[in-house]
């Protein structure tokens, strides 16, 4: 299966170009949004609601969009198309679409062209086609280099730059047959521990999350009360500030997801993750205090996960993810449900009796797991309890078939 990459390469773009590109932009905004950018959009507003197929929207409204906002026969299929997209996803989630972001225009191979030999891109505005030349580095030539693009998305940030995101199918090499493992144990005190030792604290992540919550909650009462100048400074520090912390996040996620992936393509093994789909749900229903709340809430263990993913299908590494119960309370030398006391665990087999950092012993206990569920028929795993008194005693057996 073919993985698709996205590319984010900067325009040069001259006076004359931005007019065309605002142009375009917010015809393509305004084809979208209700006029004043309020709910619900043209389109969605003027066709049925339970219409979700482009072709069936394009048809009803493909040449009120053209005469109505100006826009080229493909740009305006785009708009049906993005509608359809968002109508499905609102019915499998069972809510009303939800509003677009204007500043940004999709584009489809009949409309966007990739040139390699002059690193430069065509796109079709509202006044006709635009050449504009590519504002890109080391990696971004490498990744487009030899590809034959056939979908970008140009987008406006918010400093007044034009990029486009070009999708680039990559073919990922098979996984390697391997039954070497790496464990990866996720948490907030450590982001992630690995089975090899690696382990990345959590703490300068906290610290900036809370700085720019007690930022953010200032700003806010500022913005409330207080002279009509000091309302409206506050109101743009909180635009500024906007996507910050979200950016750190994602940026610390990248490089502890690369590590991981280098590491596991140096010593030959697979990545064996847990699985913490609905952590959110079972923690939200204990009582904590609001920071520990917010803390738990902002945990972004899913998109580590999938860095991890996409990173791994790159290098030919495959994942696999297993259940984390019991992981971080076993251990994983002998397989017996041990004491852990916050980052310490404490084997209580009297034949074993392994100390030593708790998120480490998780890590290998997941690695484990992972070779057990990699070779479905060779090892295979099952808990058995022993009745030893109280609290009981669990035994992690490991068989061979």
């Amino acid at each position: 299966m073919a993985q698709v990459l996205t590319i984010s390469c900067k325009l040069k773009v001259s006076a004359s170009q931005a007019v065309k590109l605002e142009a375009t932009l917010s015809a393509f905004a305004q084809a979208l949004l209700a006029p004043a950018g309020r709910r619900p959009y043209w389109v969605n507003q003027n066709t049925p609601e339970k219409v979700v197929n482009p072709v069936k929207l394009q048809s009803l409204c493909y040449r009120a969009i053209r005469t109505r906002f100006g826009l080229s026969s493909n740009l305006a299929q785009q708009v049906c198309r993005r509608l359809a997209a968002a109508r499905k996803v609102a019915r499998q989630k069972n809510r009303p679409v939800k509003a677009f972001k204007g500043g940004f225009v999709t584009y489809d191979a009949r409309i966007f062209s990739f040139r390699e030999k002059d690193w430069t891109v065509s796109l079709t505005t509202v006044e006709g086609r635009e050449r504009f030349e590519l504002n890109i580095g080391n990696y971004q030539c490498g990744m487009l280099a030899g590809s034959h693009p056939k979908a970008a998305t140009l987008v406006k940030r918010q400093d007044g730059s034009y990029y486009i995101q070009i999708c680039v199918e990559h073919d990922p090499p098979e996984p390697q047959d391997t039954t070497e493992a790496i464990g990866v144990d996720l948490g907030r005190r450590d982001i992630a521990h690995t089975s090899e030792g690696d382990n990345w604290n959590g703490q300068q992540l906290n610290k900036v999350r809370d700085h720019y919550s007690r930022l953010r909650a200032a700003l806010q009462r500022k913005a409330s009360k207080g002279t009509r100048s000091t309302r409206r400074r506050c109101r743009e520090l909180l635009q500024r500030l906007s996507g910050r912390e979200r950016r750190f996040q994602a940026w610390v996620n990248h490089r502890i997801s690369k590590s991981i992936v280098a590491r596991a393509l140096a010593t030959h093994s697979f990545i064996a993750l847990e699985d913490l789909t609905g952590i959110r749900e079972r923690t939200n229903q204990q009582r904590r205090s609001k920071t520990e709340r917010r803390r738990s809430n902002s945990w972004a263990f899913y998109q580590l996960r999938q860095f991890v993913q996409y990173k791994a299908a790159r290098a030919g590494i495959q994942v696999v993810v297993v259940p984390p119960a019991y992981s971080s309370q076993t251990c994983h030398r002998c397989l017996w449900i041990g004491q852990r006391e916050g980052k310490r665990f404490r084997c209580v087999n009297p034949v074993c009796g392994w100390e030593g950092d708790a998120d480490f012993n998780g890590a290998n206990v997941i690695a484990l797991l992972g070779v057990a569920v990699n070779r479905p028929r060779g090892p295979w795993l099952a808990c058995q309890l022993q009745g030893y008194g109280k609290p009981a005693p669990y035994r992690l057996a490991v068989g061979v078939r």
